[in-house]
């Protein structure tokens, strides 16, 4: 992401606290690589004219989420559609001897220099950030200070990312706990909740001809289509990155095997939480048959991610009429 304007600054030409619309609250889910479907679903709020004014986000939910009210929306999209599987193996840091797999000193430096020293109060609208403590295993609210490490926190996948350290404790990915909070946006007041879960699509996620489980599973780090053979060499010089990435007999590999597992948990949990605490639009993009870890594909995701927010306008035009106050429709 580049920083095209002042990052301790919100872009109010393009989100403000002018044209927030009281009371709509939107939930953006947890799904790695999926996330970007939540840049489609805002442009098409936008195109609508329907601002919320509550956001809370789960990983990579909680950083479009971010960027969305910091007014770098724009940056991201931009950003997402750079991205190819070379480009994203050069932001992993990886790491032997640590609490991760991946250091994501990398990834935190693209963020900060976007949003700078940019804090969550300077946002425009209430914001929160989901993530879960490891002690504990309490779901934690972030609602204040550093926004970069806000998002580090919610994204801290365990076991790839290490910990991020705040207020005396160690914070995971918020995904674990709520994989599409609804419950926070309702407790900042929302009247009207926008949910957008990226783990509904079971039909795209079943194999489909020409497919196997090794393709569904898999994240192969040295595949000549995605990787020329010549860029391949610095990972293969490390045993780690083999052991993590390459498939042996056609087998998963080691990490596919732990991102498939992270999607089935997310798939379920979303399922549990939703039904205790439903929204009023459940926003569902058909993006099952792209891979959490295909960042790549960020341009059909943003796509489908519109097309699902299209499909749901009606349902959210009439919910504005029945739940928001006559001023605010």
């Amino acid at each position: 992401m580049t920083d095209k304007n002042d990052p301790n600054e919100p872009d109010k030409s393009i989100f403000s606290a002018d044209n927030g619309q009281p009371g709509i609250g939107l939930v953006l889910g947890g799904g790695l690589a999926r996330g970007f479907a939540h840049i489609g679903v805002i442009r098409c709020l936008k195109k609508h004219g329907i601002y919320p004014s509550i956001v809370t986000g789960t990983s990579i939910g909680a950083v479009v989420g971010a960027a969305y009210l910091a007014g770098k929306l724009n940056e991201l999209e931009d950003w997402s559609l750079t991205l190819n599987r070379l480009r994203v193996l050069s932001y992993l840091d990886f790491r032997v001897r640590s609490a991760g797999l991946i250091g994501g000193k990398k990834l935190t430096s693209v963020l900060e220099d976007s949003f700078g020293d940019m804090q969550i109060e300077d946002l425009p609208h209430p914001f929160i950030a989901i993530a879960a403590d490891l002690v504990t295993g309490h779901e934690v609210w972030l609602r204040k200070g550093n926004l970069v490490e806000a998002m580090t926190a919610s994204f801290a996948l365990p076991g790839v990312f290490p910990p991020v350290e705040r207020n005396h404790r160690l914070l995971i990915d918020g995904a674990l706990v709520n994989p599409c909070p609804v419950s926070p946006c309702q407790a900042m007041g929302a009247r009207m909740t926008i949910a957008v879960d990226l783990n509904t699509d079971l039909i795209g996620k079943a194999v489909k001809p020409g497919q196997n489980f090794q393709t569904i599973a898999g994240f192969d780090l040295f595949n000549d289509a995605d990787v020329p053979p010549a860029k391949q060499k610095p990972f293969k010089s490390f045993s780690l990155t083999r052991r993590l990435f390459r498939r042996e007999n056609n087998d998963p590999s080691l990490f596919g095997v732990m991102v498939s597992a992270l999607g089935i948990i997310q798939d379920r949990l979303t399922r549990s939480r939703l039904a205790g605490d439903p929204p009023d639009i459940h926003i569902k993009p058909q993006i099952g048959h792209i891979g959490l870890l295909e960042f790549e594909k960020a341009k059909e995701l943003i796509e489908l991610g519109e097309e699902a927010a299209e499909r749901a306008m009606p349902d959210i035009k009439a919910a504005m009429s029945v739940l928001l106050p006559p001023t605010t429709v």
